[in-house]
């Protein structure tokens, strides 16, 4: 039976050394679009707050600290494991993005901080996060920006393109950058039912101590990247390997890579 993307993706999230590479090595960025995430669904003392593709409970552990009252939710049972020991306050659930276990109206605020491109079908986590949301509630998320904006995937994109190959037979999902066009956010948060919509960009930092830091990162710490490059040939690999870091150079300094990874924060509210 051919793999559906969304068993690709969950497959590889319950990797245990999946999820500790990307603890390691990225959850320092991902964490910088935390405040303007929960800032755009408006979370505060005593919110009704879902975190969904909450990973390893990062932003549910921020809307805590702001007293919120948050469930985390994610379909990888290691990640729901390791927010649970990192965050023992908050309360975590093992579900899918797009079949959420909630009533209608549960929640004043719903947020995702990068999981979108990780769904199988991101048209159904909208529909399902303006359900459990309550009239006057916010959907907030984030997603990469552009390759041309996000570096460190625009030089990994590029090295592929260019030394080796794109198609690798992984099981097709959604463009990864699909909602780092503002117009098609706009769109998808007006057929979901949403107003008000408001998509900025929201400047970030990936600083890594080496180059060997980032290919290791690439391979150990992503699904569907990872996912491409381990099915390179191997002496396509080291070419590519090599192109990446030439096309990171202009971000070395003394101390190892400070490389743009800006956002994209989409927020909208029911009516």
């Amino acid at each position: 039976m051919t793999e559906s993307f969304r068993d690709f993706e969950h497959a590889g999230w319950a990797d245990e050394g999946v999820c500790a590479s990307y603890h390691d090595h990225f959850s320092s960025l991902t964490s910088q679009s935390i405040v303007a995430l929960l800032d755009a669904a408006g979370v505060s003392a005593r919110s009704r707050v879902l975190d969904v593709a909450t990973g390893a409970g990062y932003v549910a552990g921020s809307a805590l600290e702001r007293g919120a009252d948050v469930i985390g939710a994610d379909f990888s049972a290691e990640q729901v494991r390791l927010a649970r020991q990192r965050y023992p306050a908050a309360k975590f659930r093992e579900c899918d993005a797009g079949a959420l276990p909630f009533e209608a109206g549960a929640f004043d605020a719903v947020v995702c901080n990068y999981g979108v491109l990780h769904f199988p079908d991101p048209e159904a986590f909208f529909r399902e996060a303006f359900r459990v949301l309550r009239s006057e509630g916010r959907l907030a998320f984030t997603v990469w920006d552009v390759p041309q904006e996000a570096k460190l995937f625009g030089a990994v994109l590029g090295a592929i393109q260019t030394h080796g190959l794109l198609d690798v037979g992984l099981p097709a999902g959604p463009n990864m950058f699909l909602f780092s066009d503002p117009n098609r956010c706009q769109q998808s948060m007006s057929e979901a039912g949403f107003k008000g919509c408001v998509v900025t960009k929201v400047p970030q930092t990936w600083r890594s101590a080496s180059g060997e830091q980032i290919l290791d990162f690439m391979t150990t710490g992503t699904v569907r990247t990872r996912g491409t490059l381990v099915r390179q040939r191997p002496e396509a690999l080291r070419v590519i390997n090599d192109a990446i870091l030439a096309a990171l150079a202009p971000f070395r300094t003394a101390s190892g890579y400070e490389v743009p990874m800006p956002a994209i924060l989409t927020s909208a509210t029911k009516p």
